[in-house]
């Protein structure tokens, strides 16, 4: 405990502290001073002192809370929630600090560690570098270069959805403090801690899909037509296609409306999403115009290979895969040449199986 550490205690003390772990208060004439292991009364100065010594871990762990780390509610609980130690002693806590401790935030991997007595060091990198070290990534100790980061992905394609499974990888943020810490966070996944607290206390302001369309105007307002139609649910598509964890690290919260739930799986991650996001709402418009147009019967001649080697490039796009597929697997009916083979001999002009498209009008 140093200098600093007790006279913010001393300071403090007038108006009283109370941690669950840590009580001080003084009358003026005095200080009373209790942890778990010991209680003094009527301490001067300098008695409080050297019982403050002799207890440092205490004071330090309150001197961290109420002196270094954010004020915010939010802020403040997520960094506790990084420590996860909420059922440890201090002195538990403080020796898993030691080693220090790591949580998952989406694709980030945040490590909290005691440098000192007293203070915290946080390091964020990709959960996919977890084993590298340090000299190998790109170094940075400035919150706002994250955003630079966050912009695209490792192939250098624009993310527009900050919360895609799709962050690059081959950096680390290190030596941050409390405050740059949640800075990073937020950069990185805009208004996720926020939201993530308003859940925990009960307070999540949930804007579910029909209260969420009402409001769209414009070239977007045609999305509010857009109902649960009989034997084909719009609504539900959507939230497949748009929510699921590969495509977005958010959980899902909104439905239909505040009293019809969705069928769909709305993921696992950590932080909530509050009501559909504008990149739905532009997928949801586009998919608005093409569900109005009448269906036409179209006629193919396919070998049953062939069909199944439609539904598997449909699936292999879907799902994210066709970079994975090797050239050399032919079984995969996603293989580039097998799809190469495909569109020669069913596509040779263009339409599948030599059919033309039927419109009534083009978009």
């Amino acid at each position: 405990m140093n200098d600093e550490q007790f006279a913010a205690l001393r300071a403090a003390a007038a108006d009283g502290i109370d941690t669950g772990w840590l009580t001080a208060t003084s009358d003026g004439d005095g200080f009373d001073l209790e942890v778990p292991d010991a209680t003094y009364h009527g301490l001067t100065e300098r008695e409080l002192r050297e019982a403050a010594r002799r207890h440092r871990e205490y004071v330090t762990e309150w001197y961290f809370w109420a002196e270094l780390a954010p004020d915010a509610p939010d802020r403040r609980a997520f960094l506790q929630w990084l420590e996860a130690g909420d059922d440890q002693t201090v002195a538990e806590r403080r020796d898993r600090l030691t080693d220090g401790v790591v949580r998952e935030w989406g694709q980030l991997r945040i490590r909290v560690q005691t440098v000192e007595v007293g203070r915290r060091a946080y390091e964020v990198r990709h959960v996919d570098d977890a084993d590298e070290r340090v000299e190998g990534l790109d170094v940075h100790t400035d919150p706002l270069d994250a955003r630079d980061i966050a912009k695209s992905d490792d192939d250098g394609r624009y993310r527009p959805l900050s919360t895609a499974p799709t962050l690059q990888s081959g950096w680390v943020f290190v030596d941050l403090t409390p405050a740059e810490v949640v800075r990073t966070v937020d950069t990185f996944y805009p208004a996720t801690i926020a939201n993530w607290h308003r859940e925990r206390e009960g307070e999540l302001d949930v804007s579910h899909w029909r209260e969420t369309m009402a409001r769209q105007t414009g070239i977007y307002g045609v999305v509010e037509t857009w109902d649960r139609g009989e034997g084909h649910d719009h609504v539900e598509w959507v939230a497949e296609a748009c929510c699921a964890d590969s495509q977005c690290l958010k959980r899902r919260e909104w439905q239909y409306d505040g009293d019809t739930d969705l069928d769909a799986d709305g993921g696992d991650g950590v932080f909530p999403c509050r009501e559909p996001c504008s990149l739905v709402v532009s997928a949801a418009r586009r998919w608005t115009r093409l569900e109005g147009e009448q269906p036409q019967t179209y006629e193919f001649e396919l070998t049953p290979s062939e069909k199944e080697q439609v539904e598997a490039i449909v699936d292999a796009v879907a799902d994210g895969r066709v970079d994975e597929i090797r050239e050399g697997d032919f079984r995969d009916g996603a293989n580039r040449w097998r799809a190469r083979y495909l569109r020669a001999k069913r596509m040779p002009d263009g339409d599948l199986c030599g059919v033309e498209t039927e419109r009534d009008d083009e978009d």
